[in-house]
């Protein structure tokens, strides 16, 4: 693996701590199994907009329709 510095001066401990990031990462990336996929986050779940009360009617509601309030 080759690691370039494309912009910037980085000193010999911020790149080291750089690399310590990328090694972990690939060595959790190795450690799993083949066509596994990490947790799913929670922002991201969609039942956690459905499982939010319906905004009621009036004027504004259209606003209310994506995001729970």
């Amino acid at each position: 693996m080759t690691i370039k510095v494309v912009r910037g001066n980085p000193t010999p401990e911020e790149l080291a701590a750089a690399l310590a990031v990328v090694r972990a990462r690939a060595a959790a990336a190795a450690a799993q199994p083949p066509g596994a996929t990490g947790p799913r986050d929670a922002w991201s779940d969609p039942s956690r907009i459905a499982a939010a009360r319906l905004p009621q009617p009036g004027p504004a509601s259209w606003t209310r329709t994506y995001w729970p309030s």
